[in-house]
């Protein structure tokens, strides 16, 4: 059985999750909208030249799960899911996963985006491993901060390198499916790299290695 990791936002999916959330937020008025909307662009313009400092992106990004109820931010993301998420699933992304699935690999998400936002997104896909950044619990409400390690650049392989110790699973035969140059540490981890409809950069470095490109969009 070989692991099938894929990244989520602007790979499975046709955008971000995490910047989405933001807008959801600010369309709603559950945010100060004029500084919240800048602050999340500055933060995804930040990520895309991969300068993104994912502490201080996530102090921004969590603050809203610390200031209301769990239950009232379970109801705002069901309509989330609705309004943002379910236009940008893409069909050939669920191709992907179940050929996958059918040749009986294990398929695993793996994203920088928080757990509250990706578990049902991973739901969508029939996914059911799942690493992302954890955000903190206590008394079952979110504190604003964050559980462990963030789930982004290195920090995918060392909470990858963890799970592997845990489930029992090997990189043997191993792929994995991402659109962003942020990913390039777990793509030279696994024997099998594929680029899905890369940014500049991981466009330029897969050419140079010869690893495949692939368009789920297309």
């Amino acid at each position: 059985m070989a692991l099938a990791l894929f990244d989520l936002d602007n790979t499975l999916l046709d955008g971000d999750s995490d910047y989405l959330w933001g807008q959801f937020l600010v369309e709603h008025g559950i945010v100060d909208g004029e500084l919240y909307a800048s602050e999340n662009q500055r933060f995804y313009d930040q990520y895309l030249q991969g300068c993104l400092d994912i502490h201080e992106f996530l102090r921004f990004q969590l603050q809203p799960l610390a200031t209301h109820s769990r239950r009232q931010l379970e109801a705002w993301r069901t309509d989330y899911l609705q309004e943002k998420i379910t236009p940008i699933l893409l069909g050939k992304a669920q191709e992907l996963i179940d050929s996958h699935r059918n040749k009986g690999d294990e398929t695993v998400i793996i994203t920088a985006t928080n757990r509250f936002i990706t578990e049902p997104i991973a739901a969508c896909f029939g996914i059911h491993n799942l690493l992302a950044t954890e955000p903190e619990l206590k008394h079952g409400e979110y504190t604003g901060g964050v559980s462990g390690l963030p789930c982004f650049q290195h920090g995918k392989v060392a909470r990858l390198r963890t799970w592997l110790q845990q489930s029992g699973h090997r990189l043997d035969d191993s792929y994995f499916y991402s659109d962003s140059h942020n990913d390039l540490p777990l793509l030279e981890l696994v024997d099998h790299p594929v680029a899905v409809d890369p940014d500049n950069k991981l466009t330029a470095i897969a050419a140079e290695r010869g690893w495949p490109v692939i368009s789920l969009r297309q």
